[in-house]
């Protein structure tokens, strides 16, 4: 229960909910970008970041770092912003995205190893 003069909107429950979305965002990303480089490297995708696209073929230690860093800083900052309306949806948002890229990973990778299997 939030304290007597103090908004709702800054409950502890809520707090710990948005660092629990981040810290689920860091993981997800890393997940992402392990899951690229696979794709990557196997010749079965290729990164959608052009700001990164040239890392993850040819130093793709520094892409995981560059891909990891780059979400810590803006994960940093959404949470510093926190008690903003506006950062709170950057979170939220920034969760499903990487949410969504995990399902898109996991379905792609079921479906290629239906077809090595020869389920397809």
């Amino acid at each position: 229960m939030a304290a007597i003069g103090r908004p709702r909107a800054y409950s502890e429950e809520r707090t710990r909910a948005l660092g629990l979305a981040l810290a689920s965002v860091l993981v997800l990303n890393s997940l992402d970008a392990l899951f690229t480089l696979y794709w990557v490297r196997a010749g079965l995708a290729t990164e959608a970041n052009p700001l990164l696209r040239w890392l993850v073929y040819e130093h793709p230690v520094a892409f995981t770092l560059a891909k990891f860093f780059l979400v810590l800083l803006g994960s940093m900052l959404l949470w510093r912003l926190r008690h903003h309306a506006l950062a709170v949806v950057g979170i939220i948002l920034t969760f499903l995205a990487y949410y969504g890229i995990l399902i898109h990973h996991l379905r792609s990778s079921s479906r290629l190893i239906l077809s090595w299997s020869g389920f397809t």
